[in-house]
């Protein structure tokens, strides 16, 4: 059983590691608009919301798409690590919804990682989407992973963008090199069909917590989430009670924030200790946070591009 909240607390310092960038979204009608996006600055300004000191380290210009980005962390709370803003541009995703508010994509993107200060001073790490493949930074975030594994925690969201990752062979080589890394995983049932498509998710799910995660968590959309603890083999699944959806942008990343958040309240993430809490965790220690991270997605798919809930709003329902 892990020990009180207390014990790591939501003061445990998170990095997150990925790609900042401009969502540039056309919605069904023909209307366009532009929002801070990526996915891991999202989580990022997730984690913030839910008040967890959290810093990011990604690849932005100084240009006036850069310096937007920049003033959006830094009015919510988020610190850009030294070298983030060293990129020759800031990329843009374009996305289009439909009727539904469902989202397709296409990039113009440039990925790098600059060395990251202090990074033992980090209780949690937390990856995901492009930044985790693309190279050159792909390498140097993997890297990253290795050297942070031995004070902190892991989190990683394969947040699949087939447009960009090309060949789903050489995708999942890459992408289970960081599941190998990760103590906790998150993944859409979309990313596992795209992946390994001729298994079924519950396998996928066995042998990614046999390959070394300790909670594996699969969402699937407006179906609710089902988590699965590699020690026990138990699952436990929360479904999402009825919401007008606006479109679902930045969903998966408030579920993201939501799960990091819980599990760091918990005491089950935020540094070796927490670590090994987790790994001797039963599953209802992370219902939880569980229960935290559908909540936030919910309030996220409520309102136009990546909302980010604070605690409050979560106390408000």
């Amino acid at each position: 059983m892990p020990a009180p909240s207390s014990a790591a607390g939501p003061r445990a310092r998170t990095l997150v590691i990925g790609e900042a960038l401009i969502d540039a979204v056309t919605r069904a009608t023909g209307a366009g608009e532009e929002h801070v996006g990526g996915s891991p600055a999202n989580v990022a300004i997730g984690l913030a919301a839910l008040e967890h000191p959290v810093s990011l380290a990604t690849w932005i210009a100084t240009d006036d798409h850069g310096n937007r980005i920049a003033d959006h962390c830094r009015e919510r709370k988020v610190d850009l690590t030294p070298g983030s803003q060293g990129a020759p541009f800031t990329s843009v995703a374009h996305a289009t919804l439909d009727e539904q508010g469902a989202a397709t994509y296409r990039f113009d993107l440039e990925w790098q990682l600059p060395a990251v200060p202090g990074l033992p001073d980090y209780g949690h790490v937390h990856t995901g989407s492009i930044a985790a493949v693309l190279e050159p930074g792909g390498s140097a975030v993997r890297d990253t992973l290795r050297v942070a594994r031995s004070t902190a925690t892991i989190s990683y969201d394969p947040n699949a963008r087939p447009t960009l990752m090309g060949d789903p062979v050489l995708a999942r080589s890459l992408i289970e090199e960081c599941v190998a890394l990760a103590d906790v995983v998150k993944v859409s049932d979309e990313d596992i069909a795209w992946l390994r498509p001729d298994e079924s998710v519950e396998d996928v799910v066995a042998d990614w917590c046999a390959q070394g995660a300790a909670l594996v968590v699969v969402t699937r959309g407006g179906q609710g989430a089902t988590a699965t603890l590699s020690r026990t083999g138990e699952t436990h699944t929360t479904s999402v009670p009825p919401v007008t959806v606006v479109d679902t942008v930045g969903a998966g990343d408030s579920f993201m924030a939501g799960l990091v958040s819980g599990l760091l309240d918990a005491g089950l993430a935020g540094g070796p200790e927490a670590r090994n809490r987790l790994r001797r965790a039963d599953i209802g220690d992370v219902v939880p946070a569980l229960e935290r991270a559908v909540a936030t997605s919910r309030l996220t798919v409520a309102h136009p591009g990546a909302h980010a809930p604070t605690r409050t709003d979560l106390a408000g329902g």
